[in-house]
């Protein structure tokens, strides 16, 4: 991840897309894994969690041009927002929806 404050809005674009395709799972969230800043936040977490898998994550509090951008982008207007194999899936309410309904472990 790059010091997005130094970046311009097609830039951090750019990064999101890499995020987003790079990594098999990708949340952007309030705070970090370990420090989840939004309870939504929190309980993506601890469902990705209890999944046991590996995530990449960007905690979209350090700029809010990234939240701006990543929200324009997805068209989606919440955080936080999950991506798996480079498409989005949802927000906290989806998420949980599909992980009660075992349809976030298929993912």
């Amino acid at each position: 991840m790059s010091d997005v404050t130094t970046m311009s809005d097609e830039e951090i674009l750019a990064q999101i897309k890499a995020e987003t395709s790079d990594s098999r799972i990708f949340l952007y969230m309030k705070g970090t894994p370990d420090a989840p800043a939004c309870g939504f936040s929190m309980r993506v977490v601890q469902m990705l969690s209890h999944l046991e898998v590996e995530y990449g994550s960007r905690d979209i509090l350090e700029d809010a041009r990234v939240r701006q951008i990543l929200s324009t982008w997805s068209d989606w207007p919440t955080i936080p927002q999950l991506y798996v194999k480079g498409e989005f899936v949802g927000g906290s309410d989806i998420i949980r929806e599909m992980f009660q309904a075992g349809e976030l472990q298929a993912l």
